[in-house]
């Protein structure tokens, strides 16, 4: 018995499966939860602990033997593999490859003062020639497909040649690449880097003028051609200052066409033109500029034979799809790296930060999330919709730059971010409007995308439901491609195929651990309980939807199994016990130890025992984790609910009508959240000592959590709580002007507060210095967003259907990655340089 019981303390955290207080008969029997747990999974258990511990199998029965020396060799099989594969990885992972494109324009860059002879940068030359693919194209990332993309940057490479009449071989096997992909140049339906309309012809043009002959017909140059003067006559009379911004940024495709003094109005202090190589080799090809000459010599310095720019924002790109799929954790300095040089570009309003308006939202929102001190008053550029009119993107009506600033507007920490305010009412609207014009396509990613973002705010959602939506949806994470692209397509697919797989191992985990809170349910009894409410399966989502790591077993468990106590309380107080019930189960739980089986029902000893083993074992565990004893610390957590709780029933009794304050002071209490949270505090890693529990900081974050989450769900089941003749926030509000204010508009009014609320917990949790530890204070956060989860539409929490597609999603379902198989549009992230 001795040997299954260490077996399944192996398979589940030993408090979670066997409750003993010692003093009862409501024991959990470790050979009943053995028998009810698959015989692989606790041999897979035992194998996870034994290597842990550098033991061996030898010590379980002989029937399990066979089973865990499988186990343990197809584990260490998989470790040698991920060794190896890791230590390439770490070599190959982030290679980033160069741009053809801006290599070919850099090439044309000819020599100051040699009579636009030689090339500046024969470097650059010899790679076009080193690095032409079999296909005739310089493609790169070799997909299955060709992109326009692909048309462009072999375009480029044509006329690169053809400009120092070198690599005619070269050149015909590109032209011919172009001729065989054509008809891509034309397909409206297919992703196309910025300014492709304006880009690709004009270099078609240069190539022609050249005397180079392009195996296609007249009739498709010319309906390329007219894809330009297309462009070139659209409608600019109200946004003057965003066309001649955008015509700047597309100039490598005007040619002779282009004002060149007048671009070089939007040259930057480090002599680029909107950071673009491009754009600033451009420059070159037709005026000499000495920042713009060093601003390029300094890159191929850096690169050699070919240029890699420095990219912020796709740097932070990399970062939000690594934490969009959950695996940030498994590349923390990669994270970190490009965090701290984002943000001390920041802090010296780096141009290539501040003067691109989605990077600048990007910066802000990823940063300030990352506990970096970033105010909204950096933001004041931009802070205008006719900032953003006057932009390129702008012009463009560009949907994702709209959408990261969006979504930067979400991360307020204030009440007073009136810039963000602004963005994120005129960013909003110019997305609503973009959603019911038919200006997005229905089908396209990114309508799915601007309608969650609209429809689901990232403090509503659960992480776990962010990364599953993400990885199967990776094509609605990309985003519109600049002038070209930089990084193999296949290294997104590799990030992909790493959060498919750390998701789907998760999810065994999840299904496990939710079988076992079940098992202990029925142990303890607590479905024998008519009144109560048999919410699980909600609690357990909100812990693994939140709380998801696999290594945070413990903490997942106890959030979910307190969560259940705390439902079966609650119920008991509002509908299941008499006051004499009531009464008696406090004073047991004020004895504790010293209760005496002084049971007033049996109701009461089934909801005394669950609670009463499970704090002890708990604080055993927590108490272990923290090196000191924090059982009375539960405890007391325990009767500050129980007493809040009968103070309700003696309003509700007395027919009392408390003041909003005190009404607020007790139900934040009364929430419940306190056993669900606190605990969970002890058993995320970080020491926290007595003087942490009571500081003011710790009181504050409970406060602020306790108050969002009451006040959402008063506003959404005010009909069944006056019915139960129960006061909350809504009626007293109602109350207190005298029947001036309805409840819809009690019900707006709220809506502040909790705004407020909401607002200050964040501001507290990201800030970096302070007493409780990071991870503790991020448990407050996510439980906030669980209560946004459940109340934000209905009361979602009280419905026995409502949320059961996020459990399915979360824990059951398996990934439907036939999305990701099918999608050929491509993420393109780049790594720090």
């Amino acid at each position: 018995m001795a040997l299954e019981a260490r077996a399944v303390q192996i398979s589940l955290p030993p408090d979670a499966c066997c409750f003993s207080g010692g003093k009862s008969s409501h024991r959990m029997s470790p050979a009943t939860q053995l028998v009810r747990a698959p015989q692989h999974a606790v041999a897979t258990a035992y194998a996870e602990k034994s290597l842990e511990a550098g033991g061996n199998a030898a010590s379980l029965p002989n029937n399990m033997l066979e089973l865990v020396n499988v186990v343990m060799h197809q584990r260490k099989a998989r470790e040698d593999a991920m060794r190896k594969k890791k230590k390439q990885q770490q070599l190959h992972k982030f290679e980033m490859l160069p741009s053809p494109y801006n290599t070919a324009w850099v090439a044309m860059v000819p020599l100051p003062g040699s009579s636009s002879q030689l090339p500046c940068f024969p470097q650059c030359v010899e790679w076009i020639l080193q690095n032409q693919q079999s296909n005739g194209s310089w493609d790169l990332n070799q997909l299955d497909s060709i992109t326009k993309d692909a048309l462009l940057s072999t375009l480029a490479c044509v006329l690169a040649l053809k400009r120092w009449t070198i690599g005619w071989e070269h050149i015909r096997r590109g032209l011919h690449f172009i001729g065989r992909n054509f008809s891509i140049a034309i397909d409206e339906q297919l992703a196309a880097p910025i300014g492709f309309k304006i880009t690709f012809p004009g270099m078609l043009s240069s190539v022609i003028e050249m005397g180079l002959e392009v195996p296609i017909g007249q009739t498709d140059v010319e309906r390329v051609l007219h894809l330009q003067e297309t462009e070139l006559k659209r409608e600019y009379e109200e946004n003057y200052r965003g066309r001649n911004t955008y015509m700047a940024y597309v100039s490598e495709g005007l040619g002779n066409a282009q004002d060149w003094n007048e671009v070089m109005n939007f040259q930057r202090k480090n002599g680029s033109l909107f950071n673009s190589l491009s754009i600033t080799a451009a420059v070159l090809v037709h005026n000499y500029d000495a920042k713009a000459h060093r601003y390029l010599n300094l890159l191929l310095n850096k690169f050699g034979t070919a240029v890699y720019p420095k990219n912020i924002h796709r740097q932070l790109s990399m970062v939000d799809a690594l934490e969009n799929m959950g695996i940030s954790r498994h590349f923390d300095g990669e994270i970190k790296s490009i965090l701290e040089m984002t943000y001390s570009c920041w802090l010296q309003r780096d141009e290539e930060v501040m003067l691109d308006i989605k990077t600048c939202a990007m910066a802000f929102r990823i940063l300030r999330m990352n506990g970096y001190d970033v105010s909204s008053d950096d933001l004041c550029h931009i802070a205008e919709v006719s900032d953003f009119h006057s932009s390129h993107q702008g012009y463009l009506s560009d949907t994702r730059t709209l959408l990261e600033l969006y979504k930067a507007s979400e991360v307020r920490v204030a009440d007073n971010e009136f810039i963000l305010d602004r963005i994120g009412s005129w960013s909003g609207r110019l997305l609503k409007e973009q959603l019911s014009s038919g200006a997005l396509q229905r089908t396209s990613s990114i309508f799915e995308e601007v309608e969650h973002a609209l429809d689901c705010p990232f403090y509503a959602t659960l992480d776990r439901l962010v990364h599953k939506r993400n990885i199967e949806h990776f094509a609605a994470m990309s985003y519109h491609m600049l002038k070209t692209t930089y990084l193999p397509c296949q290294t997104a697919q590799d990030l992909v195929a790493l959060g498919a797989r750390n998701f789907s191992t998760t999810q065994f985990i999840y299904q496990d651990e939710l079988e076992r809170i079940d098992s202990w349910v029925k142990e303890n009894r607590l479905h024998e309980l008519k009144f109560a409410r048999q919410k699980s399966a909600y609690f357990y989502l909100s812990a693994a939807g939140t709380v998801f790591d696999p290594e945070m077993s413990d903490a997942r468990i106890w959030w979910a199994i307190n969560g259940v106590l705390t439902t079966v309380v609650d119920d008991f107080f509002d509908v299941g016990g008499s006051r004499e019930e009531l009464e008696n189960l406090i004073s047991l739980v004020e004895m504790w130890d010293e209760h005496h089986k002084e049971f007033y029902s049996e109701q009461v000893e089934i909801v005394f025992f669950a609670i009463y083993n499970s704090v002890n074992q708990l604080g055993a565990k927590a108490s272990a984790v923290q090196g000191r004893d924090v059982t009375k610390h539960l405890i007391e957590i325990w009767l500050d609910l129980l007493r809040s709780m009968m103070t309700e029933v003696e309003w509700r009794i007395s027919n009392y009508v408390p003041r909003s304050e005190e009404y607020m002071e007790n139900a934040a209490m009364t929430f419940a959240l306190g056993p669900i949270v606190l605990p969970a505090l002890y058993l995320v890693g970080p020491k926290i000592p007595e003087s942490v529990v009571r500081d003011s900081e710790y009181n504050e974050l409970f406060r602020l959590m306790s108050t969002c989450g009451r006040l959402l769900n008063d506003v959404q089941t005010y009909e069944r709580e006056d019915g139960e003749g129960k006061v909350n926030s809504v009626s007293l509000l109602v109350i207190q002007s005298g029947g001036s204010v309805s409840i819809e508009e009690a019900r707006r009014e709220i809506m502040k507060p909790i705004e407020r609320c909401r607002r200050e917990l964040l501001g507290l949790v990201l800030r970096r210095g302070s007493a409780v530890p990071g991870p503790c204070k991020e448990l407050f956060w996510k439980m906030c967003k669980v209560c946004y989860f459940f109340y934000s539409r209905g009361d979602g929490f009280s419905s026995p259907t409502a949320k059961s597609a996020a459990v399915d999603a979360v824990i059951r379902d398996p990934l439907d990655l036939a999305a990701v198989v099918a999608s050929q549009e491509p993420i393109y992230i780049i790594p720090a340089s």
